[in-house]
């Protein structure tokens, strides 16, 4: 037998450690060459790692959430034969850490209790009960049955509370799910959680640091209007009725036109701001971030060069991106490159967000559910389409003024949106 130790490749150009988020195999597997065995972050990408070579994983570097170094050990795999081509003789640069669980040594000598018998199976006792003393003055009762079915599980029976005249199945099992304040809860009822300690990994994590990192630097302030998407809302039920083979128009395509249209006339909004090197990029080109909500957690993609795009490429893009996002097919390049960032609930709604900076970006916008309400127009109540859109700024780049001013701008375009397709 021989053995070969895998080492984390160099997965990225400047990256020199990646972080474990998913172990597809454990110690005493059997992996074939090519069969993924791990996922590995970096700050661009997650990537997946496969196995060089056939053989039995006797050890793996750490636990998911463990960040190692490129170049240390990963897997250590056994081998037939001798030691495979590649494969390093030292010991590796971090101690391998099995993943099989320890037992406790007075665990290991102890016999295994019998599992307990299911309440259905156990025949109603001819006997006479037997009394069961409790801390109340009146003693409760209960059959030799559920005392030896308490007893295999543990359960003092003074703490159980009989619903009848002595201990039945059905109260031990009311005390097993409810403790020991147990009773029969009334239908519709909800039953208390178990607590849960969730450990803050992979894409998580990397959230929670970006999130903390901007409000611990960005001086955020948010801004929010309503505007009329009436108009809007009909023209784009109208080139979804035409639309052909082309892909369903929602109203997000609409909008970056909108935004992309108005941009020009303040470049601060569409800006990057290094503050360790103290100056601002303002970014001629568009490329948008649209904020993705995932099974593993809130993604970026971004749309470029949003402003050379009509609303049909714009829709397909949003579509291909949102489901690679989702899927984990993303690419760094489509994850990465964003000026500015677009947030939205979609059906959710709300009536306002306040949306934290996508971080070094300056701005980010959160346009609100559309709904129906009465609005006066022209001195008349009439049913409209309203949508509150938000804006989050930083005042370390963007004043306050410019941000409303940026706001309005965007909201006669919207609520004439002939401006968004005319040259």
């Amino acid at each position: 037998m021989g053995k070969y130790i895998f080492n984390l490749p160099d997965i990225g150009e400047g990256i020199a450690e990646a972080e474990i988020v998913a172990w597809h195999v454990k110690v005493g597997d059997m992996v074939e060459e090519d069969q993924q065995i791990a996922d590995m972050m970096t700050d661009k990408a997650t990537v997946e790692m496969e196995a060089p070579v056939d053989g039995k994983i006797v050890a793996v570097a750490g636990e998911e959430g463990d960040v190692i170094a490129i170049g240390s050990m990963l897997v250590e795999i056994e081998t037939e034969g001798e030691d495979a081509d590649g494969a390093e003789e030292k010991a590796p640069a971090k101690p391998a850490v099995e993943t099989k669980e320890s037992v406790p040594a007075e665990q290991e000598s102890a016999p295994e209790k019998p599992a307990p018998k299911p309440a259905e199976s156990t025949p109603t006792p001819s006997v006479s009960e037997v009394e069961v003393p409790e801390s109340a003055s009146k003693p409760t009762k209960a059959t030799p049955a559920v005392r030896a079915r308490a007893k295999n599980l543990g359960v003092d029976l003074s703490q159980v509370k009989a619903q009848g005249e002595h201990i039945r199945h059905a109260d031990l099992d009311a005390y097993l799910a409810y403790g020991s304040g147990q009773g029969y809860q009334p239908a519709g009822a909800s039953r208390k959680r178990e607590d849960e300690k969730v450990k803050v990994i992979g894409l998580r994590r990397k959230i929670a640091e970006n999130m903390a990192a901007s409000k611990r630097n960005i001086p955020h302030f948010s801004y929010v209007e309503e505007i009329d998407v009436s108009a809007l809302e009909d023209i784009r039920a109208d080139l979804n009725a035409s639309r052909g083979n082309r892909p369903k128009l929602t109203v997000l395509p609409l909008l970056i036109v909108a935004i992309a249209r108005t941009i020009p006339d303040f470049p601060m909004i569409n800006a990057l701001y290094d503050d360790e090197a103290g100056h601002v990029t303002r970014h001629g080109a568009i490329h948008l971030g649209m904020a993705t909500q995932t099974d593993s957690g809130l993604k970026v993609p971004v749309v470029k060069n949003a402003q050379d795009k009509n609303v049909w490429q714009l829709a397909a893009d949003i579509a291909r991106l949102s489901e690679a996002a989702r899927d984990g097919s993303a690419t760094t390049d489509d994850l990465t490159g964003g000026t500015l960032t677009i947030t939205s609930l979609g059906p959710l709604g709300g009536i306002a967000t306040t949306p934290v900076i996508n971080r070094p970006e300056v701005a980010i916008i959160g346009p609100n559910k559309i709904v129906e309400r009465p609005v006066i127009v022209d001195g008349e109540l009439q049913i409209r389409k309203m949508m509150n859109l938000s804006i989050s700024c930083d005042h370390r780049v963007v004043d306050g003024y410019d941000a409303a001013s940026f706001v309005q701008a965007l909201k006669r375009v919207i609520e004439k949106p002939v401006l968004i397709f005319s040259d």
